[in-house]
């Protein structure tokens, strides 16, 4: 190891209870777009705004259009070494909860149990009513858009919609306290392919930092509070999380 990544590995070694904090820069690395980047997802095509997706038949199937255009990507993509590493930090003990913008699900395939996971903008492998909750299997809606265009709705009325958090919606707040609640905890923050500019997530690095915890930023960009991080790491995820944390 040289000097930065033995710095890494040593404040790891030094923390009794690690929150790990998880952007799109992991996930590209499996082949998931961004979708804010310069390139980006939403660089191409603007997002459809939750008020659209309630008031609008059109907007709710461009929605769905979009996201089963989406599926292959997603099926393809498989957790990488730096998922991996973040798996292994939970099962060791070491860290005690991921806290993640990402919306794949590839934590869980990983390896972190679901409630170890803590997920700001919820999750597009699943969908569910807006109204009752029921939660749906995509891809059981997916046949049924392709072969008659229809929108998915559920059985009470109520739209379907996957388990996001679409622009103009509201955050999740039993996610949101539990997100405040597991950085208040950590002793030491780690925060992984994320530009910190997006609030309110961004905002729990800065708690963790004024209250008191270690931050380590690890992102292949500057971000926007690397002037308060401890240790700022401009190198590939997946490579320098495996490498510390030792796993291939």
């Amino acid at each position: 190891m040289d000097a930065e990544l033995r710095e890494f590995a040593s404040l790891i070694e030094a923390a009794d209870r690690v929150v790990v904090f998880t952007g799109a820069g992991i996930s590209t690395e499996s082949g998931i777009p961004d979708f804010r980047g310069p390139g980006g997802t939403w660089a191409a095509q603007k997002p459809i705004d939750f008020s659209d997706f309630m008031r609008s038949d059109e907007a709710r199937r461009e929605t769905w259009r979009r996201r089963f255009a989406m599926e292959s990507t997603l099926r393809q993509a498989a957790p990488n070494r730096g998922h991996r590493a973040v798996a292994e930090l939970i099962r060791s003990g070491k860290a005690a909860s991921v806290i993640t913008q990402n919306i794949d699900g590839l934590h869980q395939d990983s390896g972190v149990p679901d409630d170890r996971v803590i997920e700001l903008h919820g999750n597009t492998t699943y969908a569910h009513c807006l109204d009752c909750g029921t939660r749906y299997d995509i891809e059981a809606l997916r046949v049924d858009f392709e072969q008659d265009r229809i929108v998915p709705h559920c059985a009470c009325g109520g739209w379907v919609k996957t388990a996001t958090v679409s622009f103009g919606q509201s955050m999740p707040i039993d996610a949101m306290r539990r997100a405040e609640r597991e950085t208040l905890l950590a002793d030491l923050f780690i925060a992984i392919g994320s530009s910190l500019v997006v609030y309110p997530a961004a905002a729990f690095p800065e708690l963790a930092k004024r209250n008191g915890a270690g931050l380590i930023i690890l992102n292949l960009q500057q971000t926007g509070l690397d002037g308060i991080a401890d240790l700022v790491l401009n190198r590939p995820i997946g490579d320098t999380l495996g490498a510390v944390v030792g796993v291939d």
